[in-house]
């Protein structure tokens, strides 16, 4: 594969949808911006006081889960690779979470916070990729984790 000379700078909430096959309530990203191929990027995250997760985490104090900062740190990086690979499209292709090597939460993300999830490539190796994510609201650093993933094509996904 290729990488995609097309590649567009930023993503709305269809094109993140034509690119990885989470759907809401699992869905965690809104939009990606500043996109650099197969390099980076940045996930933007509304956190909103109606979503499932905070009818119990926790009741009265509505915290997000640090996993899903990190599930939405993966979802920034797969839309990332996705749309960096040319021929490649949440139809052909599944990325799957491999690893969490590190993972570290600084600060609570609340309702009504705007995260920024920013993931840098760190290198890839054949179909594996490699990330850190750093979770911020504002300019204060909420989470970060190192995490690998896999790009599979769906066929092989799908005989397993």
């Amino acid at each position: 594969m290729t990488t995609n000379p097309n590649t567009p700078k930023s993503l709305d909430i269809a094109g993140i949808m034509a690119r990885i096959p989470h759907r809401y309530p699992m869905l965690l990203i809104d939009r990606v911006i500043d996109i650099v191929p197969a390099e980076s990027c940045t996930g933007i995250k509304n956190v909103s006081a109606n979503e499932p997760c905070f009818q119990g985490h926790f009741p009265g104090h509505p915290i997000m889960p640090g996993v899903l900062i990190i599930e939405a740190m993966a979802q920034t990086s797969a839309t990332l690779v996705v749309a960096s690979m040319e021929g490649v499209s949440c139809d052909t292709h599944i990325v799957y979470f491999m690893t969490i090597e590190s993972a570290r939460f600084r600060q609570p993300v609340v309702p009504g916070d705007t995260l920024h999830i920013k993931v840098q490539k760190e290198r890839t190796r054949g179909n594996v990729w490699k990330f850190r994510g750093e979770a911020f609201v504002g300019d204060k650093l909420c989470a970060e984790a190192v995490y690998t993933a896999m790009l599979v094509p769906r066929e092989e996904a799908q005989a397993k």
